[in-house]
């Protein structure tokens, strides 16, 4: 790990218990490393994954980084205070957006495996700053690998087993959305923002079927509760 320290931080006023990951949406490692470290730009984050996998520490642990930015998760506002910033290489929808190459997610794996560890962070609060700030952020895109992470318990997977569509409204949906941890300011980029996590193959912003069904599973335990829930049935 290679230290480049960022003058971008202050103190935290709430205890961690959010993980962020983000690209960099920059052209290139050495651009992002730059505007991160540089006093000028006021952001920075706690670590930054490079694509052949090398990890930079910028901010320590213990001091609030600002990488997040405006947004909300959780009825959270501050999320700089209470969260773990990641940032990884990637030139982002703006440059040529790509898929995160396996060095790459190799190293932040056992990277995020230690910071839930540390901080008992919660599969529901490992997210992407597009999960926290839905109208302004696409990041870390869909072409980021959640389900991966879910196989080790590092994210929420994605049901797939005995979806039923509840038939919510629009409003009903967006009121589930919210309880579920998403800024609904913003109902379409909210929308979007949880296609984008659980359901990529489409990014229209438009509720459908799949989208209530998936999200009801969400609600009430995922595949494994399902599953149990056909069992005693």
């Amino acid at each position: 790990m290679i230290e480049r320290p960022s003058p971008n931080f202050n103190e935290r006023t709430l205890p961690v218990s959010l993980l962020v990951l983000h690209y960099t949406g920059m052209e290139s490692a050495e651009a992002a490393l730059e505007r991160l470290t540089s006093p000028l730009s006021e952001v920075s984050a706690h670590y930054l994954i490079d694509e052949d996998g090398g990890i930079v520490r910028l901010v320590p642990e213990e001091k609030r980084a600002w990488h997040a930015g405006r947004g909300w998760w959780r009825g959270i506002t501050d999320l700089n205070s209470a969260s773990i910033g990641i940032e990884l290489v990637n030139p982002g929808h703006e440059f040529g957006y790509r898929p995160f190459p396996e060095p790459q997610m190799a190293a932040l794996i056992p990277l995020m495996g230690e910071i839930v560890g540390r901080y008992g962070i919660t599969r529901g609060n490992i997210v992407g700053h597009s999960d926290v700030a839905p109208a302004r952020k696409q990041d870390p895109g869909e072409l980021f690998d959640w389900e991966r992470l879910a196989r080790l318990r590092l994210a929420l997977p994605t049901p797939h087993k005995y979806l039923v569509d509840p038939f919510w409204t629009d409003g009903g949906f967006l009121l589930a959305l919210e309880r579920f941890g998403y800024d609904i300011s913003a109902p379409e980029a909210a929308v979007r923002a949880f296609q984008r996590r659980y359901r990529p193959a489409i990014l229209d912003g438009v509720i459908d079927g799949q989208c209530r069904a998936i999200l009801l599973s969400l609600l009430t335990g995922g595949d494994k509760a399902a599953a149990l829930r056909q069992q005693q049935g």
